[in-house]
């Protein structure tokens, strides 16, 4: 798996890990307890979800639970594979788990994207993506909503970021040094325009100014990292990131 690239964070005895492809990013959370996912790409990356906790040292045996940070196929899907084989607890924000277990899908489809089809990088990428299992539809029926934030596994800090989502949460970890940003606020994709800092637009965005406003929100945390769920992460004052994210065009 050439484009699989693993950063680790440590902090005190535990660790979070960015997982970065070409395509998507997630994060698992480990402490000596085992390990947390945070998103899992498409369905197509369960293999390659398995093979960032091999080279972590940990293995499918020690995953105490999931977190999404939104239902979109994309961090869903490899979640929703890996669980026909193994057992573990999904949550999600309240808001965001109907979508998770499909009683609706809110996610770009073809008459959103295809005015972006002339594009021959949206070309590529819809090639890539749909190998990836972008077409697949299944949830997770069993989505657990996460009423007491306390009792998450792995200790995150969950942030509401409804807008990409009308229930997408942001988490907090390492103490709030780490935002893992899912996909509120990004630092790159495959058909962007632009790297860097930046939202996604009205194609993949259920509620575009909703979503600025929960970005906006982000400013006041006093986290160093960001953890987003496209592009690379990103380090320094997160209301740096922020504004820049704010003022950058999208689409």
């Amino acid at each position: 798996m050439p484009d699989l690239k693993i950063t680790t964070i440590t902090h005190n005895d535990a660790r979070t890990h960015f997982v970065s492809t070409a395509t998507v990013n997630w994060v698992i959370l480990q402490d000596q307890t085992g390990v947390t996912l945070i998103d899992g790409g498409y369905p197509g990356h369960a293999d390659a979800v398995l093979e960032a906790l091999s080279r972590i040292g940990s293995a499918s045996q020690e995953i105490r639970g999931a977190l999404l940070t939104h239902a979109h196929v994309d961090h869903l899907g490899g979640i929703a594979r890996l669980r026909r084989d193994y057992s573990f607890d999904v949550f999600a924000d309240p808001a965001e788990v109907t979508h998770a277990r499909r009683d609706y899908l809110e996610q770009a489809d073809a008459s959103t994207i295809a005015p972006l089809a002339y594009r021959p990088a949206v070309v590529g990428w819809l090639g890539r993506i749909v190998r990836l299992g972008a077409l697949d539809k299944d949830g997770i029926p069993d989505t657990q909503a996460f009423l007491d934030p306390s009792t998450l596994p792995g200790s995150p800090v969950p942030v509401p970021t409804p807008g990409h989502t009308r229930g997408h949460s942001a988490f907090l970890s390492g103490d709030g040094e780490v935002l893992i940003s899912g996909d509120s606020m990004i630092s790159g994709h495959p058909i962007a325009k632009q790297s860097g800092p930046q939202c996604l637009g009205h194609t993949f965005t259920h509620d575009v100014a909703t979503n600025e406003a929960s970005v906006a929100a982000l400013a006041d945390l006093d986290s160093v990292v960001v953890m987003p769920g496209h592009g690379p992460m990103l380090c320094g004052a997160v209301g740096t990131f922020v504004e820049q994210a704010l003022t950058r065009p999208t689409d």
